[in-house]
């Protein structure tokens, strides 16, 4: 009983980490179908769980090539990064938007505004502010959740505000080792769940509906008033020795008929191709046009999921395949070998959620903003291998498939020993940064698919996390600038990260991308939310406008020291390069050693010809055109 339970203890506690085992590709071929006793298909004929005798029949084959592998299960913390447009997040001017990454996918954020009303997620509340007068704001009201339930993010439309976070229930497991005792209380699951309010009198918002799902949320998207929000789930299959009764299927909750989580039906229960995965992936879909009323659609794969990007009408989620043929792994704490991407296409139609096919790509996803669709075709961008690894030199690939998921067209082998460290699609071209000692940017003619071509290459130094729009010709970089020590004494040179760096880039002349302008800002250890982040950046396009939260160090006697923090806002246009225009930093102060959370800037918004940074504990206003302070409140 011991082993389990402090299995279980390690599982919950590790919250983003995901249970992962290295095959080789003969071991991969090799696999069987557990349901039907064939071979695995590569075809979008998925296979949907009959029974619990099957379900528990896939958990023993994952069990079997784990402790095949490790001779235990192991569990290693996920590479893949969430940082999270072909879309400004300035729709009509008069308030802003979410800075989406595509036009009509909204993406759930932890501020939302609608004009007269902001909305924040403040530790375990929803601060609902009145701004219909910037000098005089109000706190309207305080949305307060139990100490089970952790908001995180949201999402407006039109009168439903929809507060999502993470939701603690316990389990009572009965089993043949708790004779001595009555039961056994297992450790908290987690269940993304998703409260509804009714906001047509923002002073009182009214709970119209919960929904939940199991596991930790990936991402929610809201399109054509259809929520979708995809959840990974870790099942306790490893309990099957203790517990031949152990429940493996994912739990769901839904306020209009459930007095309690109940498990899914086996038969919405699904195996994705080639997958011999512990874990699920969780699609939810719900029209908030009734959110009271409208029935909530689940589906779950088995197989998990790592980066997440939805069009209006496809959501794609990719999987690392890991694959070592070394002998020796399993005597390794950490070899990853071969690490390549599995990408899951799904077809949305409202809310019925299909799944298309899959297809492996050469090479790890950097994040969402490495994929894209566009006129029926999905793009990526991969990075094959590890920079620091001389047997097998990094390198970097774009792939283009078709609409069944078959790749048409592709460019192999880009910046070696490099990675990818951004990258950007707009229409027929896509745009990546890779690094190591310099920044390429690298300019990519996408616009006929079975034949793509790098157009031209600018080398600069720094790099770029982000890159975000400006217009068809502009593009604009956050990053860092690099510092090269040469006197480490090392064979090669040392690269350091500087300051923050903002680059404005011309690609105009595809074949020859200028940088336009930089702005660097701060020393060593100064960073910004926007750099892994890209809901942080603040966009006013008709303004030219665009502004992040920052944290600036400076050279100390030893180490960087902390000297301010605050938001700026620069002017950027083509004619004028970067301009500073806001200045909202706090004043220096030696005996500050570290930002006050309390008062750092999480977000900035604007309200027509107001500007708002929101903080933890408090609102400022602002004039957008002089940038004065107009009022302060402190929430309650």
């Amino acid at each position: 009983m011991k082993k389990w339970f402090i299995s279980s203890i390690a599982f919950l506690v590790i919250v983003g980490m995901v249970s992962t085992f290295y095959l080789s590709k003969t071991e991969i071929s090799a696999q069987r179908n557990v349901l039907t006793n064939q071979p695995l298909k590569e075809s979008s004929e998925i296979q949907t769980v009959q029974s619990k005798e099957q379900l528990k029949a896939y958990f023993e084959k994952v069990k079997e090539l784990q402790k095949k592998q490790y001779g235990e299960i192991m569990v290693t913390e996920e590479t893949a990064t969430m940082e999270a447009k072909d879309t400004a997040n300035s729709q009509g001017g008069d308030y802003s938007t979410t800075n989406n990454q595509v036009e009509g996918v909204d993406e759930a954020d932890t501020v939302k505004t609608n004009g007269t009303h902001i909305f924040s997620v403040i530790e375990n509340n929803v601060v609902i502010l009145n701004v219909k007068n910037p000098k005089q704001m109000k706190e309207e009201t305080k949305i307060s959740f139990k100490n089970d339930f952790y908001p995180t993010q949201l999402l407006l439309s039109d009168q439903t505000l929809m507060v999502i976070g993470q939701k603690n229930v316990f389990r009572t497991l009965e089993t043949e080792s708790t004779q001595k005792m009555d039961s056994l209380m297992m450790p908290m699951d987690s269940m993304t769940t998703v409260y509804f309010y009714d906001i047509s009198n923002p002073a009182k918002p009214r709970l119209t509906r919960e929904i939940a799902t199991e596991g930790y949320m990936n991402g929610a998207r809201l399109t054509s008033n259809t929520l979708y929000y995809v959840t990974t789930v870790y099942p306790k299959f490893w309990m099957m020795d203790e517990n031949v009764d152990a429940e493996l299927r994912p739990f769901t909750f839904d306020s209009k008929s459930d007095k309690e989580a109940k498990p899914m039906s086996y038969d919405s229960l699904a195996i994705l191709p080639s997958s011999m995965e512990g874990n699920y992936s969780i699609i939810s879909a719900i029209d908030v046009s009734n959110p009271a009323e409208n029935e909530m659609k689940t589906k779950g794969y088995l197989g998990g999921s790592e980066q997440l990007y939805m069009s209006k009408d496809n959501l794609y989620l990719t999987s690392t395949i890991y694959e070592s043929n070394n002998s020796n792994a399993k005597k390794m704490i950490w070899n990853p070998g071969e690490m390549d991407t599995e990408v899951f296409k799904f077809a949305l139609n409202e809310t019925s959620v299909k799944f298309v096919e899959s297809s492996r790509l050469t090479g790890t996803i950097l994040n969402q903003f490495s994929m894209d669709e566009h006129n029926g075709y999905f793009r990526a961008v991969t990075t094959k291998g590890n920079s620091w690894d001389e047997n097998k030199v990094s390198e970097n690939n774009l792939f283009i498939l078709d609409d069944k998921m078959k790749t048409v067209g592709s460019i192999t082998g880009l910046a070696k020993d490099e990675r990818i460290y951004s990258a950007r699609f707009m229409g027929d071209k896509a745009y990546m940064v890779t690094f190591k000692e310099t920044d390429p940017l690298f300019v990519i003619d996408v616009a006929k698919p079975t034949a793509p071509k790098v157009l031209g290459e600018l080398k600069i130094p720094g790099f770029s996390n982000y890159l975000h729009p400006l217009d068809e010709d502009h593009l604009i970089g956050f990053g860092y600038e690099t510092i090269v020590d040469t006197q480490s004494g090392g064979k090669q040179p040392l690269i350091m990260t500087g300051g923050m760096k903002v680059s404005l880039f011309d690609v105009s002349d595809f074949t020859k991308p200028k940088e336009l302008d930089t702005e660097i800002i701060g020393d060593q250890g100064t960073y910004s939310p926007v750099q892994y982040d890209h809901h942080a950046l603040f966009e006013h396009q008709e303004k030219g406008l665009y502004g992040f939260p920052i944290s600036i160090y400076g050279k100390g006697k030893e180490y960087a020291e902390f000297k301010q923090d605050g938001a700026l806002i620069y002017e950027i246009t083509p004619e004028n390069g970067i301009v500073l225009k806001g200045d909202l930093l706090n004043p220096e102060n030696p005996a500050q050693a570290y930002e006050d959370w309390e008062s750092s800037i999480q977000r900035m918004i604007y309200v027509e010809d107001s500007l708002y940074t929101i903080a933890m504990k408090e609102i400022k206003s602002y004039n957008l055109n002089s940038f004065d302070q107009l009022s302060k409140l402190t929430y309650k």
